[in-house]
């Protein structure tokens, strides 16, 4: 089977692109969406307060052959802080499950354009896995582009779906999983502690960037998750995620980006990690750093839920 596509076909690593990029365009996906070593994943996710559902909007509209990757439920089972990353075992044994194996690449995408695909994104490179991408703009911009979507998602892929949640349960149960397909290598550099960013706190050794909301940051707004005050981590600076892409929720340009991070004091000489509500919208600010060459950014994993619910943690505000 696997020698059929030589020649005939280019194999996914022979395709023009460079994981130096974080983004593909829908065009590029669309031209080799048939390729059998690309796998292409709907990661949509929504904050609570939204009340949408994302496996129901898969099955209703998705990137045809698309598999769906649940962020609540690839996760690490023994925490109950929200989709915090699971363990090398239990993401081998639920990437295995979707069908995934390490020779494929792989393209993220989700409802919104670019939002929680990027954490995804993060998640494969933090396992070791790095032909993986972001689909620039999203399904909104597929679906503008005039790409058609399969209004009803094949039954294997819910399986699939379903078999990966089971797969990570397993696990950490101690049960045994069946033949795993793809291999991690986690890399520890990518995804920080608590511990890491009270030390920093000292020794100001990062920059600390945060994602969320410039109110909720400045202690103003509520967070979304009741019980946890609003604030920041001492000494972090806000760099509200959307202020990463374009209307069109396209990750900006290397010009505009730059411009961004410099309005906000940030250099990109210097280290930097990044975090947010959940750990989900820190990883876009890592999307755009990526794309501005910086490609070893962390990711403060907890995020401000595991921070502000600490009892010895400083909050900082900004009230005037």
């Amino acid at each position: 089977m696997a020698s059929s596509t030589v020649g005939a076909q280019p194999s996914f690593s022979t395709l023009a692109i460079s994981t130096n990029e974080p983004v593909v365009s829908v065009d590029w996906l669309h031209a080799n969406i048939r390729d059998p070593d690309l796998k292409v994943l709907d990661a949509s996710w929504y904050m609570p307060d939204e009340q949408r559902n994302p496996l129901q909007e898969y099955q209703v509209a998705c990137i045809p052959g698309a598999l769906f990757f649940d962020i609540d439920g690839i996760t690490d089972r023994t925490t109950n802080l929200p989709h915090m990353l699971p363990s090398e075992e239990a993401f081998a044994a639920a990437v295995s499950a979707l069908g995934i194996e390490n020779k494929d690449g792989v393209v993220v995408y989700d409802g919104k354009g670019i939002f929680s695909a990027a954490r995804v994104w993060w998640m494969f490179r933090a396992f070791g896995h790095d032909k993986v991408w972001v689909l620039d703009g999203g399904l909104p911009r597929w679906r503008a582009s005039g790409y058609d979507v399969e209004s009803t998602a094949p039954g294997d892929a819910i399986l699939k779906s379903s078999a990966a949640t089971e797969a990570i349960e397993k696990v950490y149960q101690g049960q045994m999983v069946g033949f795993t397909t793809f291999q991690t290598k986690f890399q520890p550099h990518l995804v920080w502690t608590l511990d890491q960013v009270k030390r920093n706190i000292q020794d100001k050794a990062y920059q600390h960037i945060d994602a969320r909301s410039k109110a909720r940051f400045d202690g103003v707004a509520p967070e979304p998750r009741k019980g946890i005050n609003s604030g920041h981590v001492p000494g972090s600076k806000c760099i509200p995620f959307p202020q990463m892409l374009d209307g069109s929720q396209t990750l900006l340009s290397r010009e505009e980006l730059e411009k961004k991070f410099g309005q906000e004091g940030i250099s990109l000489d210097k280290p930097i990690v990044a975090s947010c509500g959940t750990g989900v919208t820190a990883c876009v600010l890592v999307l755009g750093l990526h794309r501005l060459g910086k490609t070893d950014i962390p990711v403060y994993d907890g995020s401000w839920t595991e921070w502000a619910t600490q009892p010895d943690t400083p909050l900082s505000t900004s009230e005037r």
